[in-house]
């Protein structure tokens, strides 16, 4: 049996409870690992509260939680990794727990903390993927929507080491932030079409929405073309005629679908390059596996500036 943390009804964070459950056990491409750190997404808290359940029905009792890093414990043939490797990688099964299973296994840096290993599976596929999706290139300029949140600092991050100019909308808490990553940060709120303007008088070519704060319908003005803009949390963009990104294939590094039809999982260099220092993504707080449900109810509340960890 494994500790780990379960629902069986949708609900507030108080639906979350530790339980026992059985061992996973690794079937082919797979490993099992003792879990070092789980990652809390704001798609947890959705699936949790029954708010995806039409999109992400699930079995109860279920254990949340898409990504995870630790230590191999078992691996299934073709894995792609060893007893005793150090991985991150999506999971099968949930990631609340101490014990979980990896799909496909990336190996781990030497020198990148396993919480930061654990933040960085989903939210940087997510940013690649879009940046993939809209055919970002050189020399263009990128307006990035909710800056402040995760997907949105790994995007300006990545936009600006491909050489584009990045302008960010984002809250003023996050402006010293936002800047340092080589973003131009605007003030999110009323009036933020003609700050983006006065900021990027070149023109916008391209629109990330990161924030899904009702500002489609100005973003597809910016850049005279609903082809250019890609929200990744905003419901309504087919009313605008704006792509809604979901999923999990990735996008190759210029958008383009590798060998075989394939596109090429970002993660492998997202994890050299945070563990290099040439890309930051910043954890909030680490909480015990116990205390997933207050891990829940903060994020909930808006009062984390980074990633939310769990550490069994």
């Amino acid at each position: 049996m494994s500790r780990a943390i379960t629902f069986s009804e949708y609900g507030a964070p108080e639906v979350l409870r530790p339980a026992e459950v059985p061992l996973p056990e690794p079937g082919p491409g797979q490993v099992r690992i003792r879990v070092r750190a789980a990652s809390v997404n704001p798609l947890d808290l959705k699936i949790r509260s029954g708010a995806m359940a039409g999109a992400f029905p699930v079995r109860f009792p279920m254990v949340p939680g898409l990504d995870a890093a630790g230590v191999v414990d078992a691996a299934g043939e073709n894995a792609g990794a060893a007893v005793g490797d150090a991985v991150l990688g999506a999971t099968v099964g949930g990631s609340y727990a101490a014990y979980a299973l990896l799909q496909g296994p990336v190996a781990k840096p030497a020198a990148l903390p396993f919480e930061v290993a654990a933040s960085l599976v989903t939210v940087g596929r997510t940013a690649a993927r879009v940046l993939g999706e809209l055919g970002v290139r050189a020399g263009t300029t990128l307006l990035v929507h909710g800056a402040g949140g995760s997907v949105g600092i790994l995007a300006v991050q990545l936009a600006a080491a491909r050489g584009l100019t990045v302008v960010a909308t984002a809250g003023e808490h996050d402006f010293e932030r936002v800047t340092a990553l080589g973003a131009t940060a605007v003030r999110y709120g009323d009036g933020w079409p003609q700050r983006v303007r006065d900021a990027a008088p070149q023109k916008v070519d391209y629109v990330l929405d990161a924030s899904g704060a009702g500002v489609l319908a100005d973003s597809v003005a910016l850049t005279g073309d609903s082809a250019r803009v890609v929200t990744i949390a905003d419901m309504s963009a087919a009313e605008h005629g704006v792509r809604f990104s979901a999923g999990t294939v990735p996008a190759g590094r210029d958008g383009q679908a590798g060998q075989g039809g394939r596109a090429e999982d970002p993660l492998p260099e997202l994890a050299r390059m945070a563990a290099a220092g040439t890309l930051t993504l910043p954890v909030w707080r680490t909480y015990p596996l116990d205390e997933a449900a207050a891990a829940h109810a903060d994020l909930e509340a808006h009062r984390n500036h980074g990633k939310t960890v769990l550490l069994p």
